[in-house]
Order: C-alpha cells, then structure tokens, then sequence
C-alpha cells in the first residue's frame, strides 16, 4: 500500500519525513496524471508543483495560515491533500470539484482565484486585515514567473515591500505561464537559474562584507558603497532586495528537505521575504514534459499516447487564426498582439509566418491593447486575440486608449459566451454589456465560420475605428444554411417563417435553426435571424420584423441585463413600438462549471428549451 491512501487532511502531511513525502510525490502525480486523463484540466502546471505543495503543507497549517494560489490553476495537489481526493472523478463536471480553489469548498482555500498576476495583491490584503484585528498567522502568496508578466504583480510588489509584518511570497519559477514566457523579468530569472556566476550564496558574500574591518565615518560610507556594489554585481535575487524584499533561493523546487528549509526560514521574518522556487512544468509525465504548453490546459487524453480525444475539425480559435495569416499575406500593415496565448487564440501559425509582425506581451491585457493603440495611430491595423473574460481586464484602456480616438484596432474576442468546464471566472458572458454601449465601437457575433471568415475581412478592409469580433469556443460549423454576403450593419435571414422571429446572436443562431427543426412537425413556423452586428444594431430590419410579427425572441449567450436583447427592446421603446418580446439570455448570477451543453439545458437555453417556450406563447 502507498502514502497516498492514507492522505485525508494536511496534518497527515505532517507525520511523513522527506523521504517518505518524495515517494508520496511520485504517487501524487500518477494520480494526476491518470484522473485528468478522464476529466480533462490543467495537468502541467499541477506536475509541476507536487512537492512544492507537500513542503507548504509541511510547514504551515492551511486551516489557520493563509495560502492564495495565483490563478489557481495548480491547486490541484492543495485539493487532495485538503480532504478532496475522492472527489477528483467529478474534477470540473457540473456539480463537481472545481478545478480552481473555491471557499465554498474548503477551509483550506482561503481565496477565490481564476485570474492571473492577482495573489500577491489579494494576500497583502489578508495581511494587513489580520495585523488590523491583532491576529497571528503567516500569510502566503504563490505566484509563478508567468503571473509575473502581468502589471497588477508588480503594483503589488511594490505596495508590499514598504510592509514591516511577516509576508512571504513565494515565486514558482518553471520557465512558463502558458506558452514560454516573454520579457525582462524572464530574462532576469533565467539568469538566476542558469548563470553560475549568479548562484554564489547570498550569505556567503554577506558574511565576507559584514568581516570587513571597521573604519572612520568617511571611510564606512565608501565602504558601503563598496558593499551595495558587491551585493549587486554577486547577489542572486538583487531585483527583489533592492524592493525591499528578504530573498532565499534558488531553490530546487523538487527537492523537499531544500525548500522546507527555505519556507522555515521565511516564516520566522518580520517583512516582506520572496522564495524562488525552480521547477518544471509537466514533471514527471515525458508528454507534458516536452508539450508544457499543449498540456497546460488539456482535454480528456490517453496516458500512453498523450493523444486527446476528439473531432480533427478546426475550432473558431483556428479559423479565427488561418483567416488572419491570409489577410496578413496580402496586407503589410496587419500585426497581430496575444498576451501570453498565441496557441489558445489561434495565433501560432501567424506568430510563424509572420515573425516581425507577432508580438506576445505576456499576462498583459492592458498593455497589449494600448501597445495596439500606439501602432494605429501610426497606420498599422493591430488584431488582439484575448479571451472574453480576460479582456475584461483591459476595459479602460479599450475606452481610453482606443475608442476615444477612434482607433482602427480589431479584438478578436475568443472564448465568449458559456466556455464551460473552467467555471465562473472563465465563462465569456459579459463582452456584449461592456463592449457594445461604447461610442465608436463596432461589435460583430459570427454564428458559423463563414460569417466569422467574412467578419474579419470587414474588420480589416470594409472599416475603419474600433471593431470587435466575438466568437465562442470550440468547435462550430462551416455554414449554417446558405452563404449570405456580410453588408455593413445588416443582420441576415438563415431561415424564413411567419408566426414568430428569433433574433439571434453568433452561436445560439444554430440553437433557434435546431429549435426550428423541433418546431417543423407543428403548425409553429419560425423565422430565425442571425444578428451578425450587435452594435450598430440592424435597425431597419428590426422595424421591419415589429412590423411583421407579434412574437420576437432575442437569443444571446451573454447576460441578459445590457445585451443584445435589451439593445433591441430599447431601441423599440425609443420609436414607440410595443411589441411582446422575450429576451433570452444568461440570469444575473455568475455561471458554474460544467459543460457547455449541460450548463445552457440548465439556463433553459438549448433548443429543446427554446421550442418549448415558443410552444407556450400559442
């Protein structure tokens, strides 16, 4: 029998020596590796942490002391050392275990997390709540060198390293974030990883400087100048003790007794310590190991191939992507901007073929649109790829930065509407409420490929100013019905009917065509209308419709309140037209994880629902 069957509670951790805890460790990732196979997930990052988390568990109580998991994504290892490992079957299934820490869940999660670059800000406000109330625990924020890429890690940095009480963070250092990472920050921690002249010991070096002899006052200021060279030219780590921070590392992030070692250490300082963890992303499974980035976030796969399973069908990240590669090829003036996704939003081909014209800034939402910004205004059409939900992070500058000028910049808005098993963070829902109530921008909603092959031409070559093209993830279909050229601002009708008009936006078109279907054995004809602008909206053709029907439905996977449907109902109201309209969209709650199918049968937004309702208004 091994370790791992008798894991129920972090204070099992507790009784296990080094040796022991390294065997628990090989167990630890065979069960990683065999559960996520089933239920899909973020496998690499959580290889990669094994025995990273033993050793915190080690060391602190969880229960008490509190630990924020930068986006979350690697708590996996937390989860089954924290009493959740039976529950791995149900790993991000609807109902199930989430795949990112939750507090509903456990005491052992003391944060929500789903975003990156976020932990350190959230755990400093921990630490200063708990000085407030005159508690005592250590707090701890882990935080990889890929979250390090985004700003809102440094702002953080820079507001903790003035802090007089005990906070320790600890940066787990694998080389990645999704894709390889990009930047200075990176180049400077590869350094410290790799440059033997970089790895002399910190103490070493401080205990030779404090041997120096003793001098008159003028002399010790030379000297201490002397000292503050020296530290900076042999120091590892000078970035961060120049902050302000007490610095241990590098530290071998597989090796348990090295970084137990460390944690100790930074648990007994008053102030801000930052431990540099080394590890690799995928340990311990060779797929993972040479594809870190393909098994960061993986569908269900066969353990001895590494091969998921699943249709060879494109998905919209990968026309979205191959549509781009054909306009760039005929147009110099396209570039195009990923923040740390280029494989995810389906840029990879591009950021090949057109090397100087691919620039991944890293976990940088904000940066990657105003940097767009800058090259419009000097004549270039920059694409920014960035999923729905971590756009929302750039909204200012979306407004600031590029609506207010008028901007000739494009977002591809990958992963909108229901994405699914990643749960609330990830769930694409708000994009058309914040994107289409602002002035100057164009919103566009593909439902099928041929509409998103001709959205994107519109984008680059039909318009100039801000446009936004929103598409789902997966995969969808090449044509829904018949082709009809895109004209700017109209919507176009896939099927023709007389008792009731659907009004539909992007994916859930193909949702109305299968409810139409289902209707096909009634006397209940429906008209479906695939919306394709959002903003402006089809105005005439809306009139035409109120006009026409007494019935209207509008179909959006976003957010009832500020979407498609109550753009049409206001419009209407504003030229005094009545009409009995039902607004379909998603409840003012935030959507749980589960599939895509499951969670839109559940929202009563799947055909089979659709046509129910429309069986009703008769």
């Amino acid at each position: 029998m091994g370790y791992l069957e008798g894991i129920n509670s972090p204070d099992d951790i507790k009784k296990l020596n080094d040796e022991e805890l390294s065997a628990l460790a090989d167990e630890i990732r065979n069960f990683l590796i065999y559960k996520v196979s089933k239920t899909g997930g973020h496998l690499a990052s959580n290889l990669g942490v094994v025995e990273l988390t033993l050793a915190i568990h080690k060391i602190f109580q969880t229960d008490s002391d509190q630990v924020v998991w930068d986006v979350g994504h690697q708590s996996y290892v937390h989860k089954i050392i924290t009493g959740r490992k039976d529950e791995f079957d149900t790993l991000r299934k609807l109902g199930g275990l989430a795949g990112f820490p939750k507090t509903c869940e456990s005491r052992h999660d003391c944060f929500n997390t789903g975003h990156s670059s976020t932990s350190i800000s959230a755990a400093l406000g921990i630490a200063r709540a708990r000085d407030l109330m005159k508690e005592n625990y250590s707090v701890i924020a882990v935080i990889g060198d890929g979250a390090m890429t985004g700003g809102l890690a440094y702002e953080a940095l820079n507001d903790a390293a003035r802090y007089t009480s005990n906070f320790i963070v600890i940066l787990n250092d694998n080389e990645m974030s999704i894709a390889q990472n990009v930047g200075g920050m990176s180049r400077y921690l590869s350094k410290l990883r790799t440059d033997p002249f970089y790895t002399k010991t910190k103490e070493d070096i401080e205990n030779f400087l404090d041997r120096m002899p003793k001098f008159s006052k003028k002399a010790k200021r030379v000297i201490s100048k002397l000292k503050g060279t020296v530290k900076y030219i042999f120091t590892p780590g000078v970035f961060f003790e120049q902050l302000g921070y007490k610095y241990y590392g590098p530290v071998d992030g597989h090796n348990i007794e090295e970084i137990s070692k460390a944690l100790i250490a930074a648990k007994k300082i008053k102030g801000p310590v930052l431990v540099h963890i080394n590890t690799q992303k995928g340990k311990g499974y060779s797929f993972a190991e040479e594809s870190p980035d393909r098994f960061h976030g993986i569908a269900p796969f066969e353990v001895e191939t590494g091969e998921t399973h699943g249709s060879s069908v494109p998905d919209y990240s990968e026309v979205f992507g191959d549509t781009m590669c054909t306009l760039a090829a005929s147009d110099e003036r396209i570039v195009a901007i990923s923040a740390a996704m280029a494989k995810g939003t389906g840029l990879f081909r591009f950021s090949n073929e057109f090397q100087g014209r691919f620039f991944d800034v890293g976990i940088a939402e904000q940066h990657a649109v105003t940097s767009a910004a800058g090259m419009a205004v000097k004549g270039l059409i920059p694409i920014v790829a960035i999923y729905s939900s971590f756009l929302q992070r750039a909204y200012d500058q979306i407004i600031h930065d590029v609506a207010t000028q008028n901007l000739h910049v494009i977002f591809g808005v990958d992963r909108a509407g229901i994405v699914g098993e990643d749960g609330e963070t990830h769930q694409g829902v708000f994009d058309l409420s914040f994107l289409s109530h602002i002035p100057n921008l164009t919103v566009m909603a593909p439902a099928d490929y041929y509409e998103l092959r001709q959205m994107l031409d519109y984008a680059v070559n039909g318009q100039k100013g801000p446009i936004a093209v929103r598409y789902p993830r997966g995969r969808g279909k090449e044509c829904l019905g018949q082709r009809i050229p895109l004209e700017a601002g109209k919507s176009a009708i896939v099927k023709k009917g007389e008792k009731v008009c659907v009004l539909a936006a992007g994916s859930m078109v193909d949702t109305a065509l299968q409810a139409a279907e289902i209707l096909m054995g009634s006397d209940i004809d429906i008209q479906v209308v695939s919306a394709r602008f959002i903003k402006p909206l089809d105005e005439d053709l809306i009139l035409k419709i109120a006009d026409e029907f007494n019935y209207i439905i509008t179909l959006e996977d976003n957010s009832r309140s500020g979407g498609f449907g109550s753009k049409v109902l206001e419009f209407l109201n504003q030229k005094g037209i009545n009409r009995n309209i039902s607004i379909l969209g998603l409840p003012d709650e935030f959507i749980t994880h589960g599939s895509r199918a499951e969670l839109l049968k559940i929202l009563g937004l799947d055909a089979e629902a659709l046509a129910e309702r429309i069986k009703n208004l008769f």
